[in-house]
């Protein structure tokens, strides 16, 4: 596996655990208990959409770190 490869598996690994803690948070702190299967899937995209920016601006950054920090060495 080359290091590139590598570096791009490990953010997305960081930003998938992310994802899924700040899923977990939405659901169970911000988004109330459905009543009906549409406001399950509502409330299943808001968290979805909050963890997939969050997570994906996390990733961004942690990929950036490494490369200015490679390119640095």
């Amino acid at each position: 596996m080359t290091f590139k490869t590598r570096e791009a598996i490990t953010a997305g690994a960081i930003g998938g655990v992310i994802a899924a803690l700040i899923c977990l948070l939405v659901n169970y702190f911000l988004v109330p208990f459905p009543e009906t299967a549409i406001e399950n899937t509502v409330n299943h995209g808001i968290s979805g959409l909050f963890s997939g920016l969050l997570s994906g601006f996390v990733g961004v950054m942690v990929a950036l770190t490494k490369v200015n920090k490679a390119s640095r060495d």
